[in-house]
Parts: C-alpha cells; sequence; structure tokens
C-alpha cells in the first residue's frame, strides 16, 4: 500500500514547536499587571499561577445572581416561575405554588422569616463575605497583608521567607482602612463629580443664553447697519437736492445771458442796417447832419459789447466736490468695540485688612469679564453708618486710606467705570480698625537731631537745644493713652510731652508756639504750656525711670498727664479738636522709650465713672 503522508502540523503545533527551539531564558519575564503593578514572575503553572481578582469575581458573581435568578423560583422544576417570597433562613426564593408544596407556614419552618424578593436580594448581597485562599498554598487562608507587595499572604507565605523583611499586617485592619481611605477618596471624588454636573448644567445654559445673545446682538446689528443706511440715504437726498438747486442756478444765469446778448444783438443789428442805408444817401449836406451822432451811437455800442458782454457769466463745471473719504475710512474701520459697562468688582478679602486707624483694600475684576476698565472708585462711609464718600478715583486696584477714627466699624465698596458708564457696586466690605493705637516715632517729620533706636520707639538727641519728634500715628477721635519712660536723665534737663500739630516746630520746646500741647517737667515740678503760656504749676519731677502716661480724650476733648501711674495736676487742657499727633521735645540729656497700646489707666476710669 502506498505510504500515508504524514497530518500536516497546525499553526498552534508549530508555535510550540519554536517556542521549545528558542533558548531558554534563565530568567523568566516578569509581567506588570496595570492594577497592582507588581512584578510576577511566570513559572509552569503560567497564567494559573497569577493572583485573581476575586472582587471583580464577586462583582460579577453578585451582578449574575441578581440579573438571572435573584428574583426567580429557585425550586420549580422546568419554567422557573417569578419568586414571590425569599426565606432568609434558608437563604432560597419560592414562588406561591413551591412555598405551599416545600415551606409551609407549620412546624419549625413557621419560624422562618419570610420578606419580599427585592428584600431579599439586598441582603444576600450584604452576605458575609467569602473566605479566600492564598494562591500559592490553596488549603490556607489570607490572614495577613504585605505592605511592599500590596498583597494578601497567608502564614505559610511568611513561613517560607518570602515576605521576612517586609512590613506585615493584619488582613482585617488593613481591610478596614483601605475602605476608610477608599471611602474618603470617594467623598472627594463625588464632590467633584457633583460640582461637575452643576457645571456642565452651566454649561448648557451657557449654550442657550449665547445662542439667545446671537439672536438679539444679530438683530442689533442689523437695526444698526439699517440705521447708518437710512442716515446715509437722507444725505444723499440732501446732498442731490444741493445738485439741483445749482444746476437751475447755472441754467437761470446762462439763459439770462441769452435773453441779454440776443436783445443786444437785435438791438446792434438794427442800428448797422440803419447806418448801411444812411451810407447808401448821396445827400452831403443830410449826410452830414446825421453822422456825428451815428458814429457816436456806433462807437458806444461798441464799448458795451466789449465790457465782458460776451464773456460768460456761468462756467458749466459743478464746483461741489463729496469729501467722502472721512466717511469711507469710517466704514472701513467699522468694527465691534466694547460698549458695556463693566462687570462689578470683587473685592479681594484675603488682601483687605487694617492696621491702627489705616485700612487697605484690594479688589480686582471678575474672571470672564472682557469689557475694558478706565478705573474704578472706592468709597467709605464716616465710620457711623452714615453716607459713602469717595476715597479714590484711578486705575490701581489696590488703595490704603490713612487717618480713619480707632474702635470704628467701616463700610467700604467700590465700583469700576468706562466711556460708556459706571458699574454697579461690589459686595460691601466691613472693616474694623484697632480699639487701641500701636505705633512708633516718626523719623521722616522729626528734627535732624533726633537719634532713634529700638525700631524707632527709643528717642534721644545729639544737641543739647531742645528738640522735636512726633509719633506716626494721629488721632482725631476716641480715647487714647500711652507712655514714655525716661531712660536717661542727666543734669536736670525739662522734657516737654504732649500732643502737636504735624506742621508744630520742630527745633523749640514743645508748647513753645499754638501747634503744641505740652507739660514740661523738670526733677521737681511740671508745667503745662501752650502758644507760650505757662499754667498749673504742680510739685512731683521726674528721675532715670519714671513713666511719663499722656491721655487724649477726644471725645471729652481733654487732655491728661500722669507721673508714675498717678494724675499730674488738674486736666492740662480742653476744648482740643482736629488732628493731634503724639509728640516729645527733649536733648542729649534725656532718653525715652514710648510704649503704645495700653489700657486706660485706673485714675482716669474711676474719675469717669464718679462724673
Amino acid at each position: 500500500s502506498p505510504p500515508v503522508p504524514a497530518p500536516k502540523p497546525s499553526a498552534a503545533a508549530l508555535n510550540v514547536q519554536a517556542v521549545r527551539s528558542l533558548p531558554r531564558d534563565p530568567s523568566p519575564p516578569c509581567p506588570r499587571p496595570p492594577t497592582c503593578h507588581r512584578s510576577l514572575g511566570l513559572d509552569e503553572r503560567g497564567l494559573r499561577g497569577f493572583p485573581r481578582n476575586r472582587l471583580l469575581e464577586a462583582v460579577i458573581d453578585r451582578y449574575q445572581q441578581g440579573k438571572a435568578a435573584a428574583l426567580r423560583c429557585q425550586l420549580c422544576e422546568k419554567a422557573p416561575k417569578e419568586a414571590a417570597v425569599m426565606c432568609e433562613q434558608c437563604d432560597v426564593f419560592y414562588c406561591d405554588p413551591c412555598r405551599l408544596r416545600c415551606h409551609p407556614p407549620r412546624g419549625p419552618l413557621a419560624k422562618h422569616r419570610l420578606v419580599p424578593p427585592a428584600q431579599g436580594r439586598v441582603s444576600r448581597r450584604l452576605s458575609p463575605r467569602k473566605i479566600s485562599t492564598c494562591t500559592d498554598h490553596e488549603l490556607e487562608n489570607h490572614s495577613m497583608y504585605c505592605v511592599q507587595c500590596k498583597s494578601p499572604v497567608c502564614y505559610q507565605c511568611l513561613e517560607e521567607g518570602k515576605h521576612s523583611s517586609h512590613e506585615v499586617k493584619a488582613l482585617g485592619a488593613m481591610w478596614k482602612l483601605h475602605k476608610s481611605q477608599l471611602s474618603q477618596a470617594l467623598n472627594g471624588l463625588s464632590d467633584r463629580a457633583k460640582e461637575a454636573k452643576e457645571f456642565l448644567v452651566q454649561l448648557r445654559n451657557m449654550v442657550q443664553q449665547i445662542q439667545e445673545n446671537s439672536v438679539e446682538f444679530e438683530a442689533c446689528l442689523v437695526a444698526q447697519c439699517d440705521a447708518l443706511i437710512d442716515a446715509l440715504n437722507r444725505r444723499k437726498a440732501q446732498l442731490l437736492s444741493r445738485v439741483n438747486k445749482e444746476h437751475e442756478h447755472k441754467l437761470k444765469v446762462v439763459r439770462d445771458q441769452i435773453s441779454h446778448c440776443t436783445v443786444k444783438l437785435r438791438q446792434t443789428t438794427g442800428l448797422m442796417e440803419y447806418c448801411l442805408e444812411v451810407i447808401k444817401e448821396n445827400d452831403p449836406s443830410g449826410f452830414l447832419q446825421i453822422s456825428d451822432a451815428l458814429i457816436r451811437r456806433v462807437h458806444l455800442t461798441e464799448d458795451q459789447w466789449g465790457k465782458g458782454t460776451l464773456t460768460p457769466r456761468m462756467t458749466t463745471d459743478f464746483d461741489l466736490n463729496l469729501d467722502n473719504a472721512p466717511l469711507l475710512q469710517s466704514i472701513h474701520q467699522l468694527d465691534f468695540v466694547q460698549m458695556k459697562v463693566p462687570a462689578p468688582p470683587i473685592l479681594q478679602l484675603e488682601e483687605c485688612c487694617t492696621h491702627n486707624n489705616s485700612a487697605t483694600l484690594s479688589w480686582k475684576q471678575p474672571p470672564l469679564s472682557t469689557v475694558q476698565v478706565e478705573g474704578y472708585i472706592l468709597e467709605l462711609d464716616d465710620g457711623n453708618g452714615g453716607q459713602f464718600r469717595e476715597v479714590y478715583v484711578g486705575k490701581e486696584t489696590m488703595c490704603t486710606v490713612d487717618g480713619l477714627h480707632f474702635n470704628s466699624t467701616y463700610s467700604a465698596r467700590v465700583k469700576a467705570f468706562n466711556k460708556t458708564g459706571v458699574s454697579p457696586y461690589s459686595k460691601t466690605l466691613v472693616l474694623q480698625t484697632s480699639e487701641v493705637a500701636w505705633f512708633s516715632f516718626d523719623p521722616a517729620s522729626a528734627h535732624a537731631d533726633i537719634i532713634f533706636s529700638n525700631d524707632n520707639l527709643t528717642v534721644t538727641c545729639n544737641s543739647y537745644d531742645d528738640r522735636v519728634v512726633l509719633g506716626k500715628t494721629g488721632f482725631s477721635k476716641g480715647l487714647h493713652y500711652w507712655e514714655l519712660s525716661i531712660d536717661r536723665y542727666d543734669n536736670h534737663p525739662d522734657p516737654a510731652f504732649g500732643v502737636a500739630r504735624v506742621d508744630v516746630l520742630k527745633d523749640a520746646m514743645l508748647g513753645k508756639d499754638d501747634k503744641a500741647w505740652a507739660m514740661y517737667v523738670d526733677n521737681n515740678r511740671s508745667w503745662f504750656m501752650h502758644n507760650n503760656s505757662h499754667t498749673n504749676r504742680t510739685e512731683g519731677g521726674i528721675t532715670k525711670g519714671a513713666t511719663v502716661g499722656v491721655l487724649l480724650d477726644l471725645t471729652r476733648r481733654t487732655l491728661t498727664f500722669s507721673i508714675n501711674e498717678d494724675q499730674q495736676g488738674p486736666v492740662a487742657f480742653e476744648n482740643l479738636e482736629g488732628l493731634f499727633f503724639p509728640a516729645v521735645s527733649l536733648n542729649r540729656n534725656v532718653q525715652v522709650t514710648l510704649h503704645t497700646g495700653l489700657p486706660v489707666p485706673e485714675f482716669y476710669t474711676s474719675r469717669s465713672a464718679m462724673q
């Protein structure tokens, strides 16, 4: 018999043979699954050696159970009927006939709890989780979790040393921890999803609004262009009317000249014919009787023709030139411009603040606003809930307002403007100025001989003459108290303490002019002085380490002094009104340090209570 040919190997067999013929790599490939990203060795078990995604299997099982068999009777022999109840103890779905036949409500089955199928499906889904077994050791359950490998392990895996240097934790604890982390992450993701849904609604509303605005804008554009065309047609009619008037005027002038020339020509022709007839006469005496008169008349008529009579009084050209270049240029430059008022500015709360009696405010335009802004108007009330007043107008988006009242509440608002108009106001911001003043001495306004130290809180002088230094903060309202400690006091000088206007004399003792109210004191006594007038000599002076207090009460408009927390003399000055700055005059024998932000002393509060 002829030899039987060998069967042709299949493609799979050829691939297997090709793989077997390849040299074996001592280190098998280590694929990385996309979920856990762990390097896994490919051994003789092949894909069976990879860990199973038990969570996905459980989800699929629950889904299949819920879709296929959850609401069908599980005891019907042929076509399962729709389930009527579920027994929580038996964990079985019953239709009505099977329930009566297999699960009668008597005997030991009477205590079973029957629930509707939908509730039974939920309870089945919430049934206790299955205990998973180890991939490498199928008889061992997962009981621990390797943090480095990010996978559950069993005790036998730990005993074999595969995870000896790894951090291992209890499976239940890590399960709860990761569930908590996933729940927290889902909460954040849920918030983002909610924001995304709201944002999508906003975008869809924007599409609707854009379509409506487009129709409205197109109608407005057509109306504007039609208005321009109407205006151009009206102007065209006016210009044509002027051309017609010029045409009629030219025709009238030419026709009048034709009529005049015709009459003159007729007269000239008649004169010429008459003269020719006279020349034909042969009577000399008769000819000479009229010849002189005819010669004069002929010359006169000739002269009349020579005085511009034969020159046209009107040109045929129209001296009207239509200057349409500016209009054409305007038409070519016709474009869209922002003819809207700006949107209300937004006050940036994180950058708005108060310091002492100053307030700094910052604002910006809304992020999506494209309307051009030429400037801003900042308004503040009077600190007592009164009317708003403008405190700044300009292009900047930040402004600091000085000179406010201490311990006062101000309301601020801002609006934007351009050539079209003024925007609505921003939201009103309420600002609270400091209850008490914190300030230092001011080098900018002080005399050049004043020496500053300790962050401008300590001052002395390099001259034997008295020199004046002011505080940085001025007061126009409220109750304010500050102290000056005497750091150095040599040779019994008489420094002065008090308040002054900003333009007080800087090279004389405080109180020498009418711009200062002061108490000057030596080691034994003190005097009050204003406009070089000395009053109320009071015993008790200062030494090194003493403290001089200045209490300015602008509610009662009084100025009071104290030495070492005891009132010095009576109320020094009354009826004070305006803006006052803390002030000191001293020479090189004295050094003082300023202390601010202090409570009102007891001697003043007790006196106020008595009054």
